[in-house]
């Protein structure tokens, strides 16, 4: 036996394993949900590094044996910490599908150290490929059957994995880091991921986002709607780690939990129903007698330590019950959760119902229900029915002020939003957008080209804004304002009045376009000259809209911005950075053509 697999086997046989901890971050919650278990071997050793701590391990034909004395580790010490929260721990599946594996271990670790199997979930690493998805599958129900929730690591990374996925069909996917990595400054990695959560919400499946360690990262994964979160950003692993994460790293520091101002962003709360929960180990037949006794109760949530595993429905319950041959004399004394249990959605109470829509509409049925939780623990149920009446009255609402042009949010909404935004201190950027010479361009050549170079600038803007994280509205007339979430604002701009540039000259004739414009009079009567339409956009940056406290400041600011884009010759922007009451403005200007960009600061 060579030395170091001496030093291997020690280290295994003598426990000299540590096991660290990393928190997954529930954003919606803004809390600790769980951990995973990340091994360590000694420290004064080469097997400190579990890279060479495993790839030693599978050259000398250990991997079984370490991945038995990892999980014992995690396990241990685990329960010497007395975590409350879920824990992931790490299986290959070529261990778990060995005919050396010793099955019933993990169960029997749990039951000696006191800890549910339904508190803890079975993270498949994908290292190698699978080659038996029956035999996998089969391996992993069995661990269902005792209670485990399965997990897929490094969604995009491994051998097929998408594949994997549709054949495990597991709670849990985590996406590799790699599509996380700069994921606020690359299209690609964002719409993969935008991608990844509609397949998760179609398959009941929770997402995870491996590797933040960013605020920008951290803000576009929470814009896109992503459950969970994870990586050095929020904490690194940690043999004692700390359960709560400090408040400012969340994008609104929600501490008080307050509502917003805006009607238009009403939250999940709203229609809460307070449905009395049961306990993952109530039997069978004490679920029966409950819904026996309870004739209007439909569903019953699965709840335990304030954690909601899913919901049991009366009708599915009754069939599966009374179908089987022996029925409640097979299944009395099982536990529920072994029995049936369906898997479901939780939105934290502050969730806005707009988002919770967004997520339920790839599965929606009238009779669906979700959890409400507040600060990860149960509070309640929400149905389908009571979330389309809100979302109903929202929507007349809005009509009531959409812009008849465009269809368009008006001033009402966008003033609502922004004092969302402010009063939930959410970065944001506002661009205002305004046309030039629009009057003498609609008498010359009546209103209905008017109205199609309004509806021009509409489509360019909500084709190149991002309709799912930024607010846009129609003030009335040539006046639009945009409330700019992605943090890839200024090159938007750029791009609508790149497009506008090459795209107006269609609404003149060809003698009009020839000459670069039309003769007709200004406001006080005088024979002009009018240059082509062009669009100017006024911009308030994030640091100067964080420091207002009303949309009025806003307004304000935003107005100034517009001015100082009209006065400069075609389509142009302005950026002004200024804040309220500051000494002096620190501005940006800038003239776009398709030629040529200039930019200077203005004292």
């Amino acid at each position: 036996m060579s030395e170091l697999k001496k030093q291997l086997v020690t280290i295994i046989e003598e426990k000299q394993l540590t096991s660290l901890f990393q928190p997954i971050v529930s954003l919606a919650a803004q809390q600790v949900f769980s951990f995973e278990a990340l091994i360590r071997g000694p420290s004064n050793s080469i097997f400190h590094n579990p890279i060479s701590l495993f790839s030693c391990a599978e050259q000398f034909d250990l991997t079984i044996e370490l991945e038995h004395a990892c999980r014992k580790a995690s396990i241990r010490q685990y329960a010497q910490l007395n975590l409350k929260h879920k824990l992931f721990l790490n299986v290959s599946p070529n261990v778990l599908l060995h005919p050396d594996f010793k099955k019933g271990e993990t169960l029997r670790f749990l039951k000696d150290n006191n800890i549910s199997p339904d508190s803890v979930v079975i993270e498949i690493t994908e290292q190698q490929p699978i080659d038996d998805f029956n035999i996998m599958r089969t391996a992993l129900n069995h661990y269902r059957d005792m209670g485990f929730q399965i997990a897929l690591d490094d969604l995009g990374a491994g051998y097929s994995s998408l594949r994997v996925w549709t054949e495990l069909m597991p709670d849990y996917v985590k996406i590799d880091r790699h599509f996380i990595e700069n994921i606020d400054q690359d299209s690609v990695k964002l719409n993969f991921v935008r991608s990844i959560q509609s397949m998760a919400t179609a398959s009941n499946c929770q997402v995870i986002a491996e590797g933040i360690e960013t605020e920008a990262e951290y803000l576009t994964i929470e814009a896109l709607g992503i459950t969970f979160g994870q990586g050095y950003y929020f904490a690194r692993p940690c043999a004692q780690p700390e359960t709560e994460i400090a408040p400012h790293l969340f994008s609104n520091s929600k501490v008080n939990q307050a509502k917003p101002i805006s009607k238009h962003s009403k939250l999940i709360e709203e229609i809460i129903k307070t449905t009395p929960p049961t306990k993952p180990e109530t039997t069978v037949k004490s679920v029966l007698n409950l819904f026996q006794k309870e004739t209007q109760l439909e569903f019953l949530p699965i709840v335990k330590d304030g954690f909601c595993s899913g919901i049991i429905y009366r009708d599915q319950f009754l069939i599966k019950l009374f179908s089987s041959q022996f029925g409640i004399e097979l299944h009395g004394k099982q536990a529920i959760s072994l029995f049936l249990i369906n898997p479901v959605q939780s939105f934290d109470k502050n969730t806005a119902i707009e988002q919770v829509s967004q997520k339920l509409t790839h599965h929606l049925r009238n009779d669906h229900t979700f959890i409400i939780t507040h600060k990860g623990n149960y509070l309640g149920t929400g149905t389908v029915i009571d979330l389309l009446e809100e979302i109903t009255k929202q929507q007349v609402k809005s009509a009531q002020h959409a812009n008849p042009l465009t269809l368009l949010p008006g001033i009402t909404p966008i003033n609502e939003k922004i004092n969302f935004f402010l009063h939930e201190k959410q970065p944001f950027a506002i661009a205002y957008f305004d046309l030039d010479h629009f009057k003498p361009f609609n008498d010359h050549y009546g209103y209905n080209a008017g109205d199609e170079a309004i509806k021009l600038v509409s489509r360019l803007i909500q084709e190149n804004m991002d309709s799912e994280m930024d607010f846009i509205g129609h003030i009335g007339g040539d006046d639009f304002i945009v409330i700019a979430r992605h943090h890839h604002w200024q090159e938007k701009c750029q791009a609508i009045l790149k497009a506008f540039e090459q795209q107006a000259p269609q609404y003149y004739t060809e003698k009009d376009r020839i000459n670069k414009g039309i003769h007709g009079h200004n406001r006080q009567g005088k024979a002009c000259f009018f240059p082509l339409l062009s669009l100017s956009i006024g911009i308030v940056a994030p640091e100067a809209a964080s420091s207002c406290s009303s949309h009025i400041e806003i307004a304000d600011i935003a107005s100034e911005a517009k001015h100082q884009a009209k006065l400069l010759p075609g389509n142009s922007y302005f950026i002004n950075r200024r804040m309220p009451e500051s000494v002096k403005p620190e501005a940006k200007v800038h003239t776009f053509s398709t030629q040529e960009k200039h930019l200077q600061l203005v004292n």
